[in-house]
């Protein structure tokens, strides 16, 4: 048995140790080859001649300052419109104002005559009233004054103001059956409602 063991030992080749400086070169020169790799910067590609990426903030900012721009613009002409259409109302009011009472004044002149001339004679001065009257009538009917028909008229709130309500068998309830005081429009607008009473229970 012992020689058995013996001789295995003596066919068991020797285990040849590799230096440690032989290693070495191998692994400094993967080392050299990663440090290589790693190093390797890819070469930058500029365009000659190519402006550089806008700033989007810069871009809205630009925006938003021309909007403002064109607002305070709008604003401005709208502010400049007001002020001349209310330059030019007042200046159309004044000349309807100038025109109408350039158109009383005639009135006004017949009445300080009649007032003036001692009244002796009734029926003279009657006439002289109707006469003024009537020139008076003129000069509102040139200037758009309308008489708002009410008496038999249905009943319409917008342009009657019902202060009485009678009973009244011959004619239909919400009837106009009496004016108490005539009403006026002017170009389609009521300068006053007519007073009226209204058949009804």
């Amino acid at each position: 048995m012992v020689e058995e063991v013996n001789s295995l030992q003596e066919k068991e080749e020797p285990v040849q140790e590799i230096p440690v400086e032989e290693v070495q070169p191998a692994e400094q020169e993967v080392e050299t080859d990663e440090a290589a790799t790693d190093t390797a910067v890819e070469p930058e590609i500029q365009v000659e001649g190519t402006a550089p990426e806008e700033d989007p903030v810069d871009a809205l900012e630009a925006q938003l300052k021309e909007k403002n721009d064109r607002i305070l613009r709008l604003q401005a002409d709208f502010e400049n419109f007001r002020r001349r259409t209310a330059k030019e109302k007042e200046e159309l009011t004044a000349v309807i104002t100038q025109n109408m009472l350039g158109d009383l004044l005639p009135l006004l002149d017949n009445f300080e005559r009649a007032m003036a001339v001692e009244q002796t004679d009734g029926e003279a001065f009657r006439k002289g009233v109707e006469m003024i009257f009537t020139q008076l009538k003129e000069v509102l009917d040139k200037n758009g004054l309308e008489h708002i028909e009410a008496e038999g008229q249905p009943f319409d709130p917008n342009v009657h103001q019902a202060v009485m309500r009678v009973e009244n068998p011959d004619v239909s309830d919400g009837t106009v059956t009496q004016v108490l005081q005539k009403g006026y429009r002017a170009k389609g607008r009521v300068i006053r409602p007519a007073m009226v009473q209204v058949a009804g229970s």
